[in-house]
């Protein structure tokens, strides 16, 4: 089974009253994709759904249904689709469509706060309205693949995100599929919380692997250590504890591990929660740059519990603001943990491969990538990405006192020529400009610019 709606259609069902088509709308939007609503298209056809079943009853309503949400979901071009709060009772309808299935809960009260009194043929009653919705529960359960209770939730689910509290010590629940797993950690974390993570996973827990802290892990002879370690089958999982380093590394084992086996990705850093363990980036570093070798290689799952950045260090922390900011920046708002995370989901989903609007997500990265090849890979990444976003601002004319008020960064003491090298290499170059991704007056774009602008930038960031 695929737990996610990449390339996929995205299918809203939930009672009367849960909001599907204004979520559907919003999440549409959000992945770039077509939204239609089954019931205002049956209307189109055929007239009013109230009209339809007093002249038709329910079952050949039912029928009429079908045949749009078969239509809607057999579109070549994934689209996100709301369906009536009945399609569910069309026996084998939704279990038979390559599609990802969502449900949009509702409390009772509130779905009948929201219907009350309009011309819906099932919201006349009220005794007969909750004992349909409670009738109904369990064939949302039965239908969906995830379930949501707003945009947010709907992106994440849809991207095999899983925000919850305590979500570690479910981690054999949480992980995909039945088969052996091997644990990969650095041995900081893997003291912290590996016994509780190989707790969670139980008989499925093959093997454990410890990784260097940081970015060292990242490194070509790791990733053969790992590749020769490793003794799970096709039908194993990865499951990735850590930062994104850890991520980044065992992602890319995983990738290429037997031609790519399953992975899921546990962030214990806000930097990991926030954006590297999301979206299926995976890489190493070479001396002549930061993830120069890489695959595209989605997570099965990515769990993302608050509580295990309850014992990051203060540095760590200040490493994921800066990420945090980043996105914030690009979704011109306020965002917590759970808002960011989706943010970057609904971005990956829309383009996975980094062909297009994901490039928006490297909003300071080409500056900071540059300044940690500088220093050997000795600079933390949110240090580096905090100076990346002033070059980044600078470079759009806009006001850095944001960044700097809330990440106070400074300038950092690297081998200049080093760094600017790993800039002309890095993979945004293209011919003698550079590609720099910056803020327009309509949110992000990427723009070309010439490489003495670009170096004079990276230039002020370097003491």
């Amino acid at each position: 089974m695929v737990l996610n709606a990449l390339g996929r259609h995205l299918v809203l069902v939930g009672f009367m009253g849960a909001g599907k088509s204004t979520v559907g709308r919003e999440v549409a939007a959000r992945l770039g994709r077509p939204f239609r609503d089954v019931d205002e298209e049956i209307e189109a056809a055929h007239g009013s759904i109230s009209d339809l079943f007093a002249q038709r009853g329910e079952a050949a309503f039912r029928t009429i249904e079908a045949e749009f949400v078969r239509a809607a979901c057999g579109a070549r071009e994934p689209s996100v689709v709301a369906v009536g709060g009945g399609a569910v009772e069309t026996r084998g309808l939704l279990r038979s469509l390559d599609a990802f299935v969502v449900h949009l809960a509702v409390e009772l009260d509130t779905a009948w706060a929201r219907v009350q009194g309009s011309r819906r043929p099932l919201a006349r009653d009220e005794a007969e309205f909750r004992r349909r919705y409670a009738e109904r529960q369990p064939l949302y359960r039965e239908v969906a693949d995830a379930v949501a209770t707003d945009a947010d939730g709907v992106v994440l689910a849809a991207g095999g995100v899983h925000c919850e509290r305590g979500a570690l010590d479910r981690l054999g629940e949480l992980v995909p599929g039945d088969g052996p797993v091997a644990l990969v950690a650095d041995a900081n974390v893997m003291g912290i919380y590996g016994a509780r993570a190989q707790e969670a996973l139980g008989a499925r827990l093959q093997t454990a692997h410890e990784l260097p802290v940081g970015e060292p892990a990242k490194d070509v002879a790791v990733a053969a250590r790992l590749w020769r370690e490793l003794r799970l089958d096709r039908g194993g999982t990865v499951v990735a504890l850590g930062g994104g380093c850890t991520t980044d590394v065992a992602g890319f084992v995983a990738a290429t591990y037997l031609r790519g086996v399953a992975w899921a990705a546990v962030p214990t850093t806000l930097v990991g929660q926030v954006d590297a363990a999301i979206g299926g980036k995976t890489g190493i570093d070479l001396p002549e740059g930061k993830n120069l070798v890489g695959a595209f290689h989605w997570p099965a799952r990515v769990v993302v519990d608050e509580t295990l950045l309850e014992t990051l260090p203060e540095r760590e922390r200040r490493q994921g603001r800066a990420e945090l900011v980043k996105t914030e920046l690009l979704a011109g708002r306020d965002l917590d943990v759970r808002g960011a995370a989706a943010y970057k989901t609904a971005i990956c989903l829309r383009d996975p491969h980094d062909l297009g609007p994901r490039r928006w997500l490297n909003l300071g990265h080409t500056f900071a990538h540059a300044l940690e090849a500088g220093a050997d890979f000795d600079l933390p990444h949110g240090e580096a990405v905090a100076l990346g976003l002033l070059a980044a601002l600078r470079l759009s004319g806009r006001d850095t006192e944001r960044v700097e008020r809330a990440l106070a960064p400074a300038p950092v003491r690297v081998d200049r020529e080093r760094a600017w090298q790993a800039l002309l290499r890095d993979k945004k170059r293209a011919g003698d400009a550079i590609n720099v991704v910056l803020l327009g007056d309509d949110g992000p774009v990427v723009e070309a610019r010439s490489a003495a602008e670009v170096r004079r930038e990276l230039e002020r960031l370097i003491r």
